[in-house]
């Protein structure tokens, strides 16, 4: 009796915090949630895919595709998302940005009407730059993966 419990840890993320998290905006931003986030880890982002994305209207007409370069652009915002939160981010201040990608594979495509779950860990951190580890998947199957890094830099003032 009188054990104080620690309540468990948030590992959801909505939207509204991830837009106060990164600086993404429509049409750009390709995370709609994201769960199962560990501190300096991991974190699992939710893309729902739909027809009215602007790509598709021209990847392509008649049989829609998303990019595979935003399927990476996506991982890295969930990237983002797992740094700003781990390192409190002051997002008047500081952006993060993407660095680099490497060993980028494209496996299965990804069309209108599926939800990514991207999969993103932390390989190795120090200070304000990650790597990461990244997998994208649709009902198991692997869309996407590769490896890529962001840093935290100072938002210049106007």
């Amino acid at each position: 009796m009188g054990q104080d419990v620690a309540e468990p840890a948030q590992t959801n993320i909505d939207i509204a915090e991830i837009l106060a998290r990164i600086p993404h905006r429509y049409p750009f931003l390709l995370v709609d949630r994201a769960e199962d986030y560990r501190p300096h880890q991991s974190i699992v982002g939710i893309k729902c895919v739909t027809v009215n994305e602007p790509f598709f209207q021209g990847h392509f007409p008649g049989n829609p595709v998303m990019p595979g370069v935003l399927i990476i652009e996506a991982m890295a915002q969930t990237g983002a998302v797992l740094m700003s939160k781990s390192l409190e981010v002051d997002t008047e201040g500081k952006t993060i940005f993407f660095m680099s990608v490497d060993n980028a594979r494209f496996r299965n495509p990804v069309r209108p009407g599926e939800v990514i779950r991207m999969e993103v860990e932390v390989t190795r951190s120090r200070s304000t730059i990650f790597k990461f580890k990244g997998v994208a998947k649709v009902n198991d199957k692997v869309a996407a993966e590769a490896e890529f890094a962001a840093m935290v830099v100072e938002t210049p003032t106007k």
